[in-house]
């Protein structure tokens, strides 16, 4: 099996890539979770609870496994994964194709939930509650300012899983938004 896509035509005569084809990712409906994760796993290696390092080296052959099949990967308490690309805009649609697919990437979406911040109480007795969406990984996190400028940051390599020094979007982002807008 292997990630899906459709050729998308840009529609919007507002912008530069109007009338241009972008092959864009379908995706399986079905997500698949931690359990189904877990059971892929389970079969490819003999792990225990104390063996994690072999346990997080197989979760990330069983993530690739299933980008490859074309699924999202949703991790509860996590958050969703799925493969996002980018792809040359053509004029015609028989020239959109896997070759035109240019940078690959994952996609992170990550769990929300929604959290009470304040209440008001109505003239006529009524409650109205004000939330606002937090991000559950995030949600704990503290934030504390520094004025210290020598602080020792390591920068990420682009082997590392950094940006790789992509200093922009050229082309439609797969995935959501609108072509030539990137995500």
């Amino acid at each position: 099996m292997s990630q899906k896509f459709i050729k998308l035509k840009n529609n919007n005569p507002m912008n530069k890539a109007f009338g241009k084809f972008y092959a864009t990712a379908v995706y399986d409906n079905h997500f698949v979770g931690t359990d189904e994760i877990a059971d892929f796993i389970q079969r490819q290696a003999s792990v225990k609870k104390s063996d994690i390092k072999a346990v997080l080296q197989e979760l990330g052959e069983a993530m690739k496994h299933f980008f490859e099949m074309g699924q999202k990967i949703k991790l509860e308490g996590i958050g969703i994964l799925k493969v996002g690309f980018s792809s040359i805009g053509v004029t015609k649609a028989e020239d959109c194709g896997a070759s035109t697919i240019t940078t690959r990437r994952v996609l992170f979406q990550p769990e929300t939930e929604r959290v009470v911040v304040g209440q008001t109480k109505k003239g006529d007795g009524t409650v109205k509650q004000k939330y606002v969406t937090a991000i559950s990984l995030l949600k704990d996190v503290v934030f504390e300012e520094t004025h210290d400028n020598s602080m020792n940051v390591e920068s990420e390599s682009p082997s590392s899983g950094g940006n790789g020094g992509n200093s922009g979007n050229s082309g439609y982002q797969g995935g959501t938004g609108n072509p030539g807008e990137g995500d």
